[in-house]
């Protein structure tokens, strides 16, 4: 059936389409540097959508929780054989990336006949001095982008931009400050999200012009909390100050409902 070529193109453009759609209802990820190392923050629904992957590297992702493990599962593999045939400085976010994930996902997605992973992965790598972290994107086609100082993933390129252009005026020197950026970036993104899905259902004449909204404090905090009323929300660390060789924790609930902004409630964590 997809002998000739442009038979191909056309195929590979309806599983875009088929997978901009599975994940336009996915909570955005975002992954913000600050002083002591990285943060990641989602929201999540039952299911875990942020782990450790090897010493000095986490994982975000949004998309199907099977094609995620799968993929993470691989990861952890593939880091910890480096790792051990190597050695632990061998194990870089570039590597996983470029060398292994990145063209597992670019050969399920080319592949018509099979299933393409419905996922987007964010990969953070915590650096050994202040300012040499790194964060890497990877698409559902298997295309990547490397980044610095933060990272999101979202349904869309367009939403992506509304978030890490707010982020761009956003300080994260703190922890605590980096929590509240991540938080209120999330929000704007899923805003953005939310006004994708409704543009089928609305008329044009009757949608709010995403660019009128406000984006002060209290309209992402009250729009953070309509979402996730009854979710999680989801945030780890790569801490360089802590002991050992793991720099990942994850943050339980008293530290997160500490760490939350003004504006935020304790109900949400």
């Amino acid at each position: 059936m997809y002998e000739e070529p442009y038979k191909w193109v056309e195929a590979v453009g309806n599983r875009r389409h088929y997978l901009d759609e599975q994940l336009k209802k996915g909570s955005p990820v975002v992954a913000v540097a600050y002083e002591s190392g990285i943060l990641l923050m989602t929201v999540s629904h039952g299911t875990p959508k942020v782990y450790e992957v090897y010493d000095r590297l986490a994982l975000g992702g949004m998309g199907h929780p099977t094609d995620l493990e799968k993929l993470r599962f691989s990861l952890l593999e593939m880091a910890h054989v480096e790792g051990f045939n190597r050695s632990p400085f061998d194990v870089t976010g570039g590597r996983m990336v470029k060398y292994g994930i990145a063209p597992v996902i670019k050969q399920a997605f080319e592949e018509v006949f099979k299933a393409p992973f419905i996922v987007k992965i964010l990969l953070a790598e915590l650096g050994h001095k202040v300012g040499k972290d790194s964060f890497l994107t990877i698409n559902y086609d298997g295309t990547f982008e490397e980044k610095s100082h933060y990272a999101v993933l979202a349904a869309t390129p367009s939403v992506e931009q509304e978030m890490v252009t707010y982020l761009r005026q956003e300080p994260t020197v703190s922890l605590e400050q980096a929590i509240g950026a991540a938080i209120r970036a999330w929000a704007v993104g899923d805003r953005a999200q939310c006004q994708v899905l409704e543009e089928a259902e609305a008329p044009r004449e009757g949608r709010a012009d995403p660019r009128q909204q406000p984006t002060n404090d209290e309209a992402l905090y009250a729009h953070m909390r309509q979402r996730v009323a009854e979710k999680t929300i989801e945030c780890a660390v790569l801490d360089r100050s802590l002991q050992g060789s793991s720099k990942y924790r994850a943050l339980d609930d008293g530290e997160l409902s500490r760490l939350l902004p003004t504006g935020m409630s304790n109900p949400l964590i």
